[in-house]
């Protein structure tokens, strides 16, 4: 079969009945066209985590997998909120919040593997910091600075990847209106912390970020978890 677009069945199965056999053999990264127009791409190469990443866009979401009606199986964020569903005939809807009805999904061939960000160093997660502060800045008109507290050798990158999410969600909430910038402007810091588990919490003019290293890419939040709290009156 060439690459032009085909179901999700096909393209991870092939056109016969899906078998173990077949399912083992079957791509574990691939491209997606949505026919709203958009796209993205698929990484399954991470047991229960898959990761997924819309073409154009810096984030790559963790989505966790569980079971739903009829067989489907449902891929959450980490609000919970459903964004894939897979049926067991191969069917893949993507849902998002402007449509949240849902969207068909059509395999557009293999694509490369997702990777996160990589920084090494104290010195290269401060220039994300810088940038990711300056990004937030324009969204709230004045000063977002962006630290972190006990930083430990290793958690470079899951630190600069957070930052660039909560960056993305300065700008997400500032939107177009004044209303949404007003609620970007309360905020004068944004302080990263590493702990046992993912928290996002608004202390005052300070967005406090945990992180959780041991959790890999689950263990930071995603721009529209931190959106949400910083969108809250």
């Amino acid at each position: 079969m060439s690459l032009e677009k085909r179901s999700w069945r096909e393209g991870v199965f092939g056109s016969a009945p899906p078998t173990d056999e077949r399912q083992a053999g079957s791509p574990m990264v691939a491209h997606f066209e949505v026919d709203a127009g958009s796209s993205f791409v698929l990484d399954r190469r991470f047991g229960d985590t898959v990761l997924m990443r819309f073409d154009g866009s810096p984030e790559i979401w963790a989505l966790r997998p569980s079971a739903g009606p009829r067989g489907d199986v449902i891929y959450k964020n980490d609000l919970g909120e459903a964004m894939l569903r897979s049926t067991r005939l191969g069917g893949l809807t993507l849902f998002t919040p402007d449509r949240p009805q849902g969207s068909a999904v059509a395999m557009a061939g293999q694509a490369p593997g997702l990777h996160p960000i990589t920084v090494s160093g104290m010195g290269a997660l401060l220039q994300v910091f810088a940038q990711a502060s300056a990004r937030a800045g324009r969204a709230a008109q004045h000063l977002i600075s962006f630290e972190a507290v006990d930083i430990e050798a290793g958690t470079e990158s899951l630190l600069a990847d957070a930052a660039i999410l909560t960056a993305e969600a300065f700008q997400q909430v500032a939107g177009d209106n004044g209303e949404g910038r007003s609620k970007v402007a309360r905020f004068n810091k944004v302080q990263f912390d590493q702990a046992k588990k993912v928290e996002v919490r608004i202390k005052g003019a300070v967005v406090q970020i945990n992180v959780a290293p041991s959790e890999g890419l689950n263990g930071r939040p995603s721009s529209r978890r931190i959106a949400q709290e910083l969108a809250k009156k």
